[in-house]
């Protein structure tokens, strides 16, 4: 096949900044609803920040988890926390450590395309999970990924070491 005969351009949406900031109050007021102060990050198609909040008590280090789990949730287009533990270190080092399998990152998909991603971190991996997907809410026709199952060493109920 001739390479010319192929299509050169592809329709492509991603998230705006006040899409970014609707995402962000959504998640916020959902971590506000279950007592939990949380680091949310919204990110655009490229895994570029468009908003981020850092809640009075949430955890410092969440600041870069969270960015981390909205990158790769936006690039791989699945939850964060999906890839099973016995290979989630591997994955990471393989992608320089940008990548993370921490539970609490969605993709923001509406109609099939990946607009962006939400995360966030500083709760319980069902707890950053349900702030995402809050957020996530905010778009209207947002996947939910109910149907998503952690596999990560994270609230998958895996036990390492001796007991």
């Amino acid at each position: 096949m001739n390479v010319t005969s192929k299509p050169t351009v592809k329709e492509a949406k991603t998230l705006t900044l006040a899409g970014g900031l609707a995402v962000l109050n959504a998640a916020i007021a959902e971590a506000e609803r279950i007592g939990q102060p949380m680091c949310i990050s919204v990110v655009d198609t490229g895994g570029n920040l468009l908003a981020f909040g850092r809640m009075d008590g949430s955890r410092a280090l969440s600041v870069i988890s969270t960015r981390n789990k909205a990158v790769s949730a936006a690039l791989d287009g699945a939850p964060t926390g999906g890839v099973h533990a016995d290979v989630e270190l591997q994955v990471t080092l393989a992608q320089g450590s940008k990548w993370t399998n921490l539970v609490g990152g969605i993709p923001i998909r509406v109609d099939g395309f990946v607009l962006g991603a939400v995360a966030a971190g500083s709760g319980t991996g069902t707890q950053d999970l349900a702030v995402a997907r809050a957020g996530a809410a905010a778009i209207e026709g947002a996947e939910m990924f109910l149907d998503f199952t952690p596999m990560g060493a994270e609230d998958s109920g895996i036990i390492r070491g001796p007991h």
